[in-house]
């Protein structure tokens, strides 16, 4: 059967996953709420409680403003529909807890949330890698991941504290810092350095980030920065028998460069690598888009569990971002 979706909120975002889910033929978009369209669209007629309400819908596709998707969740799952949410989840651990508690009360209903970056063919090539234990046990993670903005930025809702939870580390670091908990696991110890002192907004500009388990030993660090006058995407992992680096990220505007995994298959004698031990792998395609709403609609289909970007990722995640914000001093 084709199931039948509502999508709220239609800019970028609704947009992209429109489109994914029209490629794999598996669901079919009978409705989409967007108070302010910009782009035309014959199914632009409906409210977000209409969407939610709607007897017809199987699942909801929530794209809004940060400051909506948990209560759109939450209502969605007590209406009974299988629920796909943008990052973030909510603002905070405990809004997460909330949700949890709804989904678990929901009879089944599928949450996911829109973690894309662990869906690149590049991040999948690393996964298997780790996993695999080639190259032993990950020691350490450094992640870099930065974008310009303009003075146009601070008049949209994501420079809005109340609309947005926060700058830079909500609405980009986010992802890298999920990355690392997908790769390596849980960290006990967050360390930050949160500040904005470039833009002087109710916002974080910059974010210097250090995390580490007492467990396992393994650290990692993140720069997220919004004044990376050239954008740029970083992820660099090394573990006991060699190394994965990752640089740049295919997206639409093609403002990360391309997107080039580097693998060091063997190791030189001590101290160090040489060049020639890299494999490089260039990406040319950005499946990530159709793959997640593949997992999203085949947990739905065969009634199983949603494996990658469930909502303990997104508690666990939110837990890291929690104690971030508790060191800012602004």
């Amino acid at each position: 059967m084709k199931y039948k979706v509502g999508i709220i909120g239609f800019g970028k975002m609704g947009q992209t996953r429109k489109k994914a889910i029209d490629e794999l033929n598996v669901a079919e978009v009978i409705a989409i709420s967007e108070p302010n369209p910009v782009t035309p669209c014959n199914l632009l007629n409906v409210s977000h409680d209409e969407i939610i309400n709607n007897p017809e819908i199987d699942a909801v596709i929530v794209c809004t403003p940060n400051f909506l998707n948990k209560q759109l969740t939450i209502k969605a799952l007590n209406a009974g529909k299988h629920v796909f949410c943008e990052k973030p989840p909510a603002f905070t651990a405990a809004d997460v807890e909330e949700i949890r508690n709804a989904e678990f009360k929901s009879n089944g209903r599928k949450l996911m949330y829109g973690f894309n970056h662990r869906h690149h063919d590049s991040i999948i090539r690393m996964k298997e890698l780790v996993e695999s234990k080639k190259f032993g046990k990950i020691i350490w993670m450094r992640g870099r991941y930065g974008k310009s903005v303009t003075e146009d930025y601070f008049t949209q809702w994501r420079a809005k504290k109340e609309l947005s939870g926060g700058g830079i580390v909500i609405d980009q670091g986010i992802h890298m810092l999920d990355l690392f908990l997908y790769l390596a696991g849980d960290f006990d110890t967050v360390k930050a350095e949160v500040s904005n002192q470039y833009w002087h907004s109710e916002v974080e500009d910059n974010a210097f980030i250090i995390l580490r388990d007492s467990k396992t030993g393994i650290a990692a660090s993140l720069h997220s920065t919004m004044s990376q006058w050239r954008h740029l995407f970083s992820l660099e992992v090394f573990m006991e028998k060699g190394y994965m680096v990752l640089n740049g990220l295919i997206t639409s505007t093609m403002s990360y460069g391309e997107e080039v995994l580097s693998i060091a298959k063997n190791r030189s004698a001590a101290p160090a690598a040489t060049w020639k031990d890299e494999v490089k792998t260039q990406y040319i395609s950005n499946n990530s888009w159709r793959y997640e709403m593949e997992h999203f609609f085949n947990a739905i289909d065969n009634d199983t569990d949603i494996l990658i970007g469930n909502s303990y990722d997104a508690l666990r995640l939110m837990k890291v971002i929690d104690k971030i914000y508790e060191q800012k001093d602004f």
